[in-house]
């Protein structure tokens, strides 16, 4: 099956500092910063031939992918740099206790499938108001938190609670900045248990990327990018400097992995190239 096709005519955008990205070529030559791809974005292409599309381009992992999958990942040298394990949904999250226990039985489950998988991180969310104080969520998410920590610890899987916008994507999500999410991870205080900073939504929420960044270095375990506005490519249709923000990322030491999750408007694995270029600082 033919997963992209590619004319030099639909290369509309490329940073001048690169050179134009080219199927088949291993876009990754710097590395300092590990990148990954959000599975979602692509579904309408078959996932065998995404990860084998992926790996081309260098990259070595693949996110937000379910338990069933993980193993076709690693089947082709991939690794499931983010998983789905049963951590409740964005509206439905660790804000509410009575979630607490599905998620912790999930977790159970499936955290020690992850391990053997190598998977190394899974998520969760904080779940939408509906009305609730930010003071009463964070007693709720720190309780939910302190449940599921040690499954994490025990098998060295990093629990990610997703920050999301709600001013565009998700009316009434209550993890919408980074300093609530931040006292949060502060109050669990387990190296296993880091905020999933992303971008795009922060850029919406917040701004000031690369000094919360900076600031927050320490309690963040995973990024995710998207054009804004729009959540569409990294290109000069948009406003966030990735070049610099990747940088930045680079330059605090992290070791994690930052994922492309951006929904492309043009052919889809030529607007991954030209991301993963620019984000290879």
């Amino acid at each position: 099956m033919t997963i992209s096709t590619f004319a030099p005519s639909a290369l509309r955008w490329a940073p001048a500092a690169f050179a134009p990205v080219v199927p088949g070529d291993r876009i990754v030559k710097n590395g300092r910063l590990k990148q990954s791809v959000s599975r979602w974005p692509y579904n309408a292409i078959p996932l065998p031939d995404f990860c084998k599309a992926i790996a081309e381009m260098g990259l070595t992992a693949i996110d937000l992918l379910e338990e069933p999958d993980w193993a076709v990942a690693r089947d082709h040298g991939l690794t499931c740099s983010m998983g789905y394990a049963g951590g409740g949904s964005i509206r439905d999250g660790l804000n509410v206790p009575a979630n607490h226990d599905a998620i912790v039985r999930n977790f159970e489950r499936l955290i020690p499938r992850a391990a053997a998988m190598k998977v190394p991180n899974v998520i969760t969310f904080f779940g939408n108001r509906r009305g609730m104080s930010d003071e009463v969520a964070v007693t709720n998410c720190v309780a939910g938190l302190n449940r599921v920590k040690k499954i994490g610890e025990d098998h060295g899987v990093t629990i990610c609670v997703e920050l999301l916008n709600s001013k565009v994507n998700h009316k009434d999500y209550q993890g919408d900045r980074t300093p609530f999410g931040a006292a949060i991870i502060k109050a669990v205080g387990s190296p296993r248990v880091k905020l999933l900073y992303d971008i795009y939504h922060m850029q919406i929420m917040e701004g000031d990327v690369i000094s919360t960044i900076r600031a927050n270095k320490d309690l963040i375990g995973h990024y995710h990018t998207g054009g804004v506005p729009g959540r569409h490519e990294l290109d000069d249709t948009q406003e966030v400097n990735w070049r610099a923000v990747c940088g930045a990322i680079a330059d605090t030491g992290f070791t994690g992995y930052l994922a492309h999750e951006f929904t492309p408007t043009r052919d889809p694995l030529t607007s991954l190239r030209e991301a993963v270029a620019i984000c290879d600082v």
